[in-house]
């Protein structure tokens, strides 16, 4: 049976074998910090289980091992690794052509194909995929088969795909794990009642009788609280359990889909200006390794900006109609 606490594990190996390629390298910093990460990911609880291995580590061993990736992240420095000459690299593109996009749809097909039929797979009567998302558990199983599926286009030894993922990985640095702490931020935001007090607050300082306010509280709220958290998704619980239900939906009568399907969208625009939501603004421009950390947010900007204003403005008109 497949859970998501196996890819879990083989994620743990893959960023444990990107630390020992830095101890080679006498990088110790990002060593160290890889190192630590992939121990995090292999001693919780569910995946101890998954693999028989007794008792996850303790609490306060996973809190002093975050606050240490913290430090750690701020002696990380971003370096060329080297990579397969541009040349060479020019001529497999010409070469491969559209075959390039074949391990990347494979991704996108694999996940959906799964999350529709997943459910229905079993095996002498067990489920072939165990509890948790079956859409995580698809998409993990996804990147493994798109993974495969690159090294027979590409014709590349296997070690090709640990090469070129922990030289990606190095380039991103600490961002890479930064989508993952904002989620959990959002989480625990949402579970220690800001949300209540966000609507005490905002009742206090705006009139809540006043549709227009509410609007521009909420869409308002949206970016800045996606621009601290730098995901939406984090975002969006918080600001519709404080203003879009109590002040929006109850007390104005706006349609709660129509309100939280543009929420969502406006949070977006928060998405577009902060270096927080890291795999949009900070991983590309790693990638591409630009000398300004904040050039994708620059050139962004005069898209977000207007967006933001139409979002409020059909927020507005249309779920009040």
């Amino acid at each position: 049976m497949l859970s998501i606490e196996h890819f879990y594990l083989l994620l743990a190996l893959f960023v444990l074998y990107a630390g020992l390629r830095n101890l080679r390298e006498r990088r110790f910093v990002h060593a160290a910090f890889w190192t630590l990460l992939a121990v995090l990911f292999a001693a919780g609880r569910p995946v101890l289980d998954a693999v028989k291995g007794g008792d996850q580590l303790p609490a306060q061993f996973a809190g002093a091992a975050v606050i240490a990736l913290a430090l750690l992240a701020t002696r990380m420095r971003r370096e060329h690794i080297e990579e397969v000459p541009q040349a060479q690299r020019l001529a497999s593109a010409l070469r491969l052509g559209h075959w390039l996009f074949v391990p990347a749809l494979i991704i996108p097909v694999v996940t959906v194909l799964i999350v529709l039929l997943g459910p229905k797979i079993v095996i002498g009567g067990t489920p072939l995929f165990g509890e948790g998302s079956i859409t995580l558990i698809g998409l993990a199983l996804a990147c493994v088969l798109g993974t495969f599926a690159a090294i027979l286009v590409t014709r590349e030894r296997p070690a090709a795909a640990l090469g070129e993922g922990r030289r990606l990985l190095d380039t991103m640095g600490w961002a890479a794990l930064l989508p993952l702490v904002l989620a959990t931020l959002g989480g625990v935001f949402a579970a220690s009642g800001v949300g209540e007090a966000v609507a005490s607050i905002v009742s206090a300082l705006i009139p809540a009788d006043s549709r227009l306010a509410c609007v521009l509280a909420y869409g308002l709220g949206m970016v800045l609280f996606t621009m601290i958290m730098g995901n939406a998704f984090a975002a969006f619980p918080v600001m519709t359990a404080g203003i879009g239900l109590p002040l929006l939906v109850q007390e104005h009568g706006a349609a709660p889909a129509i309100l939280g399907s543009i929420g969502m969208l406006t949070g977006y625009c928060g998405t577009l200006m902060t270096p927080m939501a890291a795999n949009f603004n900070l991983v590309p421009a790693a990638l591409l390794e630009l000398d300004d950390p904040n050039a994708v947010i620059r050139v962004q900007l005069p898209t977000a900006i207007p967006l933001l204003l139409v979002n409020l403005a059909l927020m507005y008109w249309l779920a009040f109609r």
